[in-house]
């Protein structure tokens, strides 16, 4: 799949040129695919992801991830009880604890046009970004980037026909940045991980 090789910057001069040649300057750019533009825009933002072609690798993913930061024996806001169960086999204690060290949830979609990542009530509860704790580890998986918000918020519509959640909100930022857009103003940033788990 182009995509590993796209997200690992594998691609040749060869890779690139044979498609690059044939469209004349005066030609449209090519729409960029939804995975490769989430894969930019995300890394401006400064969030971090690990590539998960399975779900052992995820597991692998998630306890080095815990290794590397130190966080082996330290508590993790979790209110997903599947993600908790996915995750039994490292030494984190999953609570909803709002001074834990993390916070553990997956998402509703992955926007693509920003980079962002689309959370409700589902994930957190009634809570706002800025009450969570700083450190976030977020599981998605390929199959939920979407190009635009406006698509998210028609496909929540759907997914959750009955009861729609509240507290639809996105996160964006993901280092502290001086020179911030209008649009992130306000944002709480977050040292933020996304383990993007191979679904299609």
């Amino acid at each position: 799949m182009n995509f590993i090789k796209r997200l690992l910057g594998l691609e040749t001069k060869e890779d690139t040129d044979k498609y690059g040649n044939e469209i004349g300057k005066f030609m449209p750019q090519p729409e960029m695919p939804v995975d490769e533009e989430f894969m930019i825009n995300f890394k401006k933002n400064g969030g971090k992801f690990l590539y998960c072609e399975n779900e052992n690798e995820l597991r692998l993913n998630f306890f080095e991830i815990i290794k590397e930061n130190h966080w082996e024996e330290c508590e993790a806001y979790c209110s997903n009880l599947e993600l908790a169960k996915t995750f039994e086999h490292t030494k984190l204690k999953f609570n909803k604890n709002l001074s834990a060290c993390l916070f553990l949830s997956d998402c509703e979609f992955l926007i693509s046009n920003t980079g962002a990542i689309l959370v409700s009530s589902c994930q957190m509860g009634d809570k706002k970004l800025a009450d969570l704790p700083l450190n976030f580890i977020m599981v998605a998986k390929t199959s939920q980037m979407i190009k635009t918000i406006g698509e998210g918020l028609q496909k929540i519509n759907k997914k959750h026909d009955r009861i729609l959640p509240t507290n639809i909100t996105t996160i964006k930022t993901f280092e502290e940045k001086e020179d911030s857009d209008f649009m992130s103003y306000g944002s709480t940033p977050k040292n933020l991980y996304l383990l993007l788990l191979e679904d299609l």
